[in-house]
């Protein structure tokens, strides 16, 4: 048997069987044991390979890619503790419904658990994060074992994308030698397959039946203050579903910001944006107890939404979920329906008899509209802030630009500053597991694919990825990153562990004191620190026009933070209850 030629088939037909069923991108970290996966990459001309050097930056880099390209990704690592440092990743992927194809490489069988090196049990590595796992077999030299490899390839993909989406992991051991030959693999680039045989998956949407839709109909019939939740949408389809259904219902749609509803052409009026803040005011929760909850999506980001929602639990709440799962951490739920938002909307639509109520969808506008204007008077303040960064933000970006927001305080102000607009800004943010790593390294996979990037982040989220920065200098991506530091962790201030304050700074503060103009010269990128709004203007509005990373620092001051939130919330309620007044 030739070693080299059974391995060259065996990865060949692989690496053509994903390229068949539409993987185009592969984020390869450099290593040995998994050279026969890497060359044949490099060598298919249907894939685009991206190096990263770092496996916990490269499994946030492939995160962004599918992020952004909505289609799966691939990942090629070494054996060994790199295998692990995927996992983090993995995890938000698999939380987060992205479709990732996990490809790690190991040590053959024999030289496991003898102290080989670099040989670790990567059996199940990732537990219950991924959705399927295959232990490869090791390459031979027949046509039944292509006719494997192109069905697992084939396989993997469909696994993936099959909604709910997410990783796989396949585990691949090689024996030396690792080298295949390159001859063979050139038959890509002639356009020859190296096997014809492929696997074709079939599959199809979830769809209520029509006793269970009827059944549904009737809950929704039954409602005259309803409201429509949406956390994250990913497509066009859904959300003018969602839109049209809002509109036949007269149902106001509480948007979170990356359900995509607040910016572009689909926005109308039911969409209420500023829901985070005025649900804080106990007058407006009463005023605003739904009898009917639908919900499509993840649990959106606010938590003033969820503790609403809590109050007031005897409502009726109906979850549309297409993928599966129970993403329902209210404990809430009445009706969890597993169909296509896109198929029960129009379902809806169609067999509703009652029209809606429009004065309960104004009661909710017009709070709206009062609160948003007690928010821009943050406008008229000089100081430097974090919630009129956001404010300022949608005005200052181009038209058909993407937002990727980091966790902790930067996607909260997202929800509470960033209002509907007519540009088109698609926004992103990392919130399957909701963790501060892997930030800058997801957000630079997006702007890889996708222009206008930009990325607003906490100084420990950045100092937690600042190696992902090499991602942009290796892939030349253009990117504005807007780096907020407040010198440690901003949220901890609106949290009880604040009242601590012998032990806050050590334990939670965290501050740091870093000059992150060092880490961006590092990486050959172009720092700017903005000491005024003018300044931060100018330097944000020029930064599309110059290539490669650029960072703009933004230093704030965390009790005053702190202090600027909790009177904007005051003057809500303020507002409210004027508004409140007029009405009666």
């Amino acid at each position: 048997m030739n070693d080299r030629k059974a391995l060259t088939a065996y990865t060949a037909s692989f690496i053509d069987e994903l390229a068949l069923n539409h993987v185009k991108h592969v984020v390869v970290s450099p290593g040995s044991r998994s050279t026969p996966l890497a060359l044949m990459l490099a060598e298919h001309p249907d894939i685009t390979v991206h190096i990263n050097i770092d496996e916990r930056s490269a499994g946030f880099f492939a995160l962004g890619l599918a992020k952004a390209l909505r289609e799966p990704v691939g990942m090629v690592c070494t054996s060994g503790t790199a295998t692990a440092n995927y996992y983090p990743a993995i995890i938000e992927a698999y939380y987060s419904r992205v479709p990732l194809i996990v490809l790690t490489a190991d040590r053959p069988h024999e030289l496991r658990d003898v102290g080989a090196p670099q040989a670790i049990n990567q059996i199940h590595l990732y537990g219950k994060h991924v959705k399927w796992f295959v232990e490869m077999a090791l390459p031979e030299e027949s046509e039944e074992m292509v006719r494997y490899s192109r069905t697992i390839g084939s396989r993997a993909v469909a696994t993936a994308t099959q909604e709910p989406a997410g990783p796989v992991h396949l585990n691949f051991p090689f024996r030396e030698p690792l080298v295949p030959f390159m001859d063979e693999a050139k038959k890509f680039r002639e356009g020859q397959q190296v096997s014809t045989s492929t696997v074709n998956v079939h599959g199809g949407e979830l769809v209520l039946s029509p006793e269970a839709l009827h059944s549904v109909v009737k809950l929704i019939e039954g409602s005259r203050q309803g409201i429509i939740v949406c956390g994250e949408l990913e497509s066009d389809e859904k959300r003018a579903a969602i839109i049209s259904l809002s509109k036949m219902l007269s149902f106001p749609i509480l948007a979170d910001p990356l359900s995509q509803l607040r910016s572009g052409s689909q926005n109308v009026n039911n969409i209420i944006d500023c829901y985070d803040t005025f649900l804080r005011d106990e007058h407006a929760s009463k005023l605003l107890a739904p009898d009917l909850v639908l919900r499509f999506g993840p649990m959106p980001v606010s938590k003033s939404l969820l503790l609403f929602l809590k109050k007031h639990k005897g409502a009726k709440h109906l979850v549309v979920d297409s993928g599966g799962g129970w993403r329902e951490p209210a404990g809430l739920v009445s009706d969890m329906i597993y169909s296509n938002e896109v198929l029960f909307s129009k379902g809806v639509c169609a067999a509703i008899q009652t029209k809606g109520n429009t004065s309960w969808l104004e009661r909710w506008k017009k709070l709206n509209v009062a609160t948003k204007g007690a928010l821009q008077t943050i406008l008229d303040e000089d100081e430097l802030s974090e919630g009129k960064l956001f404010l300022i933000l949608q005005d200052l970006m181009p038209n058909s630009s993407h937002l990727f927001v980091g966790n902790s305080m930067p996607i909260r102000d997202l929800d509470t500053f960033f209002f509907t607009g007519k540009k088109k800004i698609r926004t992103f943010a990392n919130r399957g597991a909701n963790g501060i790593d892997g930030v800058v390294s997801t957000a630079l996979g997006v702007s890889t694919v996708l222009d206008n990037t930009v990325l607003v982040i906490g100084d420990l989220s950045f100092f937690h990825d600042m190696n992902g920065l090499m991602a942009a200098k290796l892939q030349k991506a253009n990117i504005t990153i807007l780096l907020i530091n407040n010198d440690g962790g901003g949220i901890f201030s609106f949290l009880p562990q604040a009242s601590e304050k012998e032990y806050f700074e050590t334990l939670f503060g965290t501050p740091h004191g870093l000059d992150f103009s060092h880490a961006v010269a590092l990486y050959g990128g172009n720092y700017t620190k903005a000491e005024s709004w003018s300044e931060f203007a100018y330097a944000f509005t020029n930064s599309f026009a110059i290539p490669g990373l650029k960072v703009i620092e933004v230093q704030t001051v965390r009790d005053s933070n702190v202090v600027k939130h909790r009177e904007l919330w005051s003057f809500v309620s303020q507002e409210i209850k004027q508004s409140l007044f007029e009405e009666k």
